[in-house]
């Protein structure tokens, strides 16, 4: 979707990149924010950010240890990091929240996209060519620890509908039909 409208896309990765690799803290972001001209251009030139969409941030690897939660600091970090990106233009989220980290910009979409155990069973066997019952522990991991982080640092769940203004099922569609379904509620 982030290609198709020719916006950045963030993931988990590239936060906790600049993260670690910036050393970056909510403290180190007012300092930075209290310059004249843009921080987050900085960023973006010293990192030359692709602005190219990878789905690999929804598919873990296997053998991938399960992420620990990151700390309250870390967490208000990204939410800082998340919402200077916002005015600085749109862009595309994935996941971190996005839903509360942007509950009050007046210009989000809030979007959860579901499919069944079956479709996500499948679509994880297929493009990480494991077995089902290893895809199945695999999702099972992941959805247990998007849904403990969700819940501790925004106080819901992640599955509540009420969180996002657009709910779509993914089950029997590509992601380019997702992508396209999406484009056209926001025309």
């Amino acid at each position: 979707m982030a290609e198709k409208l020719g916006v950045p896309f963030y993931d988990k990765a590239l936060i906790k990149a600049l993260q670690e690799k910036y050393n970056l803290t909510t403290e180190e972001i007012e300092r930075l924010k209290g310059r004249k001209h843009s921080w987050w251009a900085d960023v973006e030139r010293i990192l030359k950010i692709d602005s190219g969409v990878s789905m690999d941030y929804y598919l873990p690897n296997k053998g991938d240890a399960p992420d620990l939660l990151t700390t309250d600091e870390m967490f208000k970090t990204e939410t800082m990091i998340l919402q200077d990106l916002a005015v600085e233009g749109s862009c595309v989220v994935a996941g971190r929240s996005g839903f509360h980290v942007f509950r009050y910009h007046p210009n989000h979409l809030s979007i959860l996209i579901q499919a069944s155990m079956e479709f996500r069973v499948d679509r994880v066997a297929r493009k990480q060519n494991i077995s089902e019952d290893e895809a199945r522990k695999i999702i099972d991991q992941v959805d247990k620890m998007r849904e403990n982080y969700v819940k501790k640092y925004t106080g819901t769940s992640r599955y509540d509908t009420r969180n996002y203004q657009l709910v779509i099922s993914a089950d029997g569609k590509t992601e380019e039909e997702i992508a396209d379904m999406i484009i056209r509620y926001i025309g």
